[in-house]
């Protein structure tokens, strides 16, 4: 059984989705759902490695009614083993809760009961139970910061044994990290259609248009005094179905890296105090030879006010980015 190992948000201790180990009862918990998923599906192969006969059942949460429970997990004619999977337990009912706050105490013999939650606070109670029990506690909780990112996807072609090199994983991530189920499919399209190492060039074959024309791409031309570049880039993404949204939200993210690290000047903290990656901070930190506090501020006070107008508070989404966007390139070395 894996030691558990505390999830990379530092929240409650739990192991990793590819850590899930069979027990008679089992909690996944966390709103990542390709996470989640994936440790249902690795305790279900795990059961069936067990024995190839193992019987899945599944039980929608928001719909059981007292007493199933008992059903499900009661010695079948045949003895078979089964693994029983309530799914969203988030919308539980109060019989379940009632019904699998009694279980913990006498699990049946040859059942693997899994139950998996996505987040919120409904069914507290039979959470802490459950995790009052001693049983596994699997921690999907979601992945933001383009750190985390990275590491997944750099796992991703670690276990398709697959190599990837540090610039194609950072490509990737800016093409196609919101969110984390594409981002899987694309390691996944990237090892099946890739015979070599795989690389920037790679990246650039499959998603160049998005990695060209992402906010990030905005957001490092602007950061960088580059105003043309960065307008020409806007224009490009706006004109190919991006949203100001995100756009605006990459600008916000590459400043609060600048204000991060400037403030860590002379401190001697690490790159993990940040919350940030080490390429990060080094990027970061040649960024920042051509920003003045003054500029910083400038530019950090305009993304603000864009962020503000391009969720509803102004008429115009597009003029907002764009004036943003020009005055964070201004500010560059003012």
């Amino acid at each position: 059984m894996a030691a558990p190992r505390s999830s990379a948000r530092g929240k409650t201790p739990g192991l990793a989705w590819d850590e899930a180990t069979l027990a008679p009862v089992v909690l996944v918990h966390g709103a990542e759902g390709l996470l989640v998923d994936r440790a249902v599906e690795r305790l279900v192969g795990l059961a069936r490695e067990v024995d190839p006969e193992t019987e899945k059942t599944t039980v929608q949460a928001a719909l059981y009614q007292s007493g199933m429970l008992s059903v499900l997990t009661s010695p079948s004619l045949f003895a078979e083993p089964r693994i029983v999977v309530v799914e969203s337990v988030e919308a539980t009912t109060d019989a379940l809760m009632t019904d699998v706050i009694a279980y913990l105490s006498a699990p049946a013999d040859d059942v693997f009961l899994v139950l998996e939650h996505r987040g919120g606070v409904r069914g507290k109670k039979m959470l802490d139970a459950i995790r009052a029990s001693g049983a596994p506690v699997v921690t999907c909780d979601p992945i933001k910061k383009d750190a985390e990112k990275v590491a997944f996807a750099a796992a991703e072609f670690k276990r398709g044994g697959r190599r990837a090199t540090a610039g194609a994983v950072r490509a990737l991530v800016e093409a196609v990290g919101s969110d984390l189920r594409e981002l899987a499919s694309s390691c996944s399209q990237l090892m099946a259609d890739s015979e070599k190492t795989i690389d920037e060039t790679a990246v650039s074959r499959y998603y160049g248009g998005r990695v060209e024309a992402t906010g990030f791409r905005v957001a490092d031309a602007a950061i960088a005094g580059d105003a043309g570049q960065a307008v020409a880039l806007l224009r490009h993404a706006l004109d190919t179905g991006a949203d100001p949204v995100p756009v605006v939200a990459a600008l916000a993210m590459k400043l609060r890296t600048l204000a991060k690290v400037a403030g860590m000047r002379g401190r001697g903290g690490s790159a993990s105090d940040m919350g940030l990656a080490p390429w990060q901070v080094d990027r970061a930190r040649k960024d920042l030879a051509s920003w003045t506090p003054e500029g910083l501020a400038t530019a950090i006070t305009a993304t603000a006010q864009a962020d503000a107008e391009v969720k509803g508070a102004g008429r115009d989404p597009v003029f907002a980015v764009e004036r943003a966007v020009l005055t964070v390139a201004r500010s560059a070395g003012r």
